[in-house]
């Protein structure tokens, strides 16, 4: 190696110097001595790195502590919340629905304290941790039986693995999707046993092919609901009333993925069709599957509804132990569940909320927002609010594009680049998108609880910029 770049290595402080040096600071109060450790190592080999490539002057002592800082400032953990201003209400990648004020005490309650999870209080003995939503989702969706599993997935393979499981399942081309994560509806059946039975051609199936591959190794026909994606032009789909008749006529099950799975009618807020959970058991389709953090409004889970002899053996089943809910989740789908009940879960669930919310709305917070920027940082940030489009995401009414209003920001592309980096750096972080060269920050995810954190950070990124 070269003497001098040997001789610039030898002026970097050790790790120990670099932690006493910053260990003391405020912004990092929170953060273990482990990880205060092992981030000020992390620094040190970054700059070693550099200087060796570029033959370049060591930062100093100061600069490396703040690059300690600054990689852990407010980063206690890991999971932390952030402000979604994408416009996607239910953001995958940003946790999905957000959960209810009604949830979040369910939770809190619920996790400081010893519960009945699993015991009946007036018999002393062991009871079911279904009991606190079973009644609750058979009030609300008619079903005869549920059962609730850790997500949607594990719903359909516990379902194909109990009813199918070295047998047929026959299943329509155009509703063998892929949902996010690479996750396909063939290869949760190949892993729950079942022989998958392709009928129908991917834009057309008919209730003839679903009848004709009917054979004695059938056991159960399968609709599969495509919630990520739609076909349209020349197609035909066999209807889940045609279907159930064909089961019954056979003496077979049938069986419906619904994917998102709403219990809110949303035409009436100008939403497109989307078949809602009482509506398929009404139907007589015999067991259900949809997910409890799309469009119900709730903590991740997978709900199975439908006729109680069928539901009973996936109860019975020992992969659902493996797939079981825990008492957070049971508490949060409580709450949520009990928000329809009583009529209110517009008002009071989050997504469904964020969902109908008028553009009025929307606009009136984002012009709000704008107005409580003082004119030097609305300046510095070229900001304005412009109408846009969002999406409710999350693999769920794919063709939907919700009316919505943005703040713009940054004068050119670069800027909204430079401008997309600092808000993602900040506590907590800030994620937009960028369109029309142009950040925006999506006032129908951005929450009015959002709103004085969101100043307050484009405030400070306002001043760190240069005239």
């Amino acid at each position: 190696m070269n003497p001098d770049v040997v001789a610039s290595l030898r002026t970097l402080p050790s790790v120990d110097q670099l932690v006493r040096a910053v260990a003391g600071d405020a912004a990092l109060q929170d953060v273990s001595r482990a990880r205060l450790t092992a981030t000020a190592r992390e620094v040190l080999d970054g700059e070693r790195r550099r200087v060796v490539e570029t033959r370049g002057t060591p930062a100093d002592a100061a600069a490396l502590g703040a690059r300690v800082v600054a990689a852990l400032a407010g980063r206690a953990f890991s999971l932390r919340p952030v402000i979604n201003a994408t416009g996607v209400v239910l953001h995958t990648n940003l946790g999905r629905a957000v959960l209810s004020a009604a949830a979040l005490d369910r939770l809190t309650k619920v996790a400081a304290a010893y519960s009945n999870l699993e015991l009946d209080i007036e018999t002393k003995e062991r009871g079911s941790r279904y009991s606190h939503v079973e009644k609750l989702v058979q009030r609300l969706t008619a079903a005869e039986d549920v059962l609730v599993v850790n997500n949607n997935a594990a719903a359909v393979l516990l379902a194909l693995e109990t009813l199918a499981s070295g047998r047929e399942v026959i299943v329509s081309r155009g509703e063998l999707i892929e949902i996010g994560g690479e996750f396909r509806i063939p290869d949760i059946m190949r892993r729950s046993g079942a022989r998958l039975v392709e009928v129908g051609a991917t834009n057309r199936t008919h209730p003839r092919d679903y009848a004709d591959a009917i054979g004695p190794d059938t056991a159960l026909l399968l609709k599969v609901h495509p919630s990520n994606y739609r076909t349209v032009g020349f197609t035909a789909e066999v209807s889940r009333a045609e279907l159930v008749a064909l089961g019954r006529e056979r003496g077979l099950p049938v069986m419906e993925d619904l994917g998102s799975g709403s219990f809110v009618d949303l035409r009436p807020w100008g939403f497109p069709y989307e078949p809602t959970v009482p509506e398929v058991v009404a139907a007589g389709v015999d067991v259900v599957t949809f997910s409890g953090d799309k469009l119900l409004g709730g903590p991740q889970a997978g709900l199975i509804v439908g006729k109680r002899a069928l539901v009973s053996r996936l109860k019975k089943n020992p992969l659902n132990r493996a797939l079981r809910i825990d008492k957070l989740t049971v508490a949060a789908l409580e709450a949520t569940l009990a928000a329809y009940e009583a009529g209110d879960a517009r008002e009071t669930v989050p997504t469904l909320r964020q969902l109908t919310e008028p553009l009025t709305a929307v606009l009136a917070r984002a012009r709000a927002a704008l107005r409580r920027l003082d004119a030097a940082t609305r300046r510095r940030l070229s900001a304005g609010v412009v109408k846009g489009l969002g999406q409710v995401g999350g693999g769920a009414l794919p063709t939907v594009e919700l009316p919505t209003a943005a703040l713009a920001i940054g004068a050119d592309p670069a800027d909204a680049r430079a401008l997309d980096v600092a808000l993602r750096q900040g506590d907590p972080p800030v994620i937009g998108r960028i369109a029309d060269d142009r950040l925006l920050l999506d006032f129908r995810t951005v929450m009015a609880s959002d709103v004085p954190t969101l100043v307050r950070i484009l405030t400070r990124i306002a001043a760190d910029k240069r005239e």
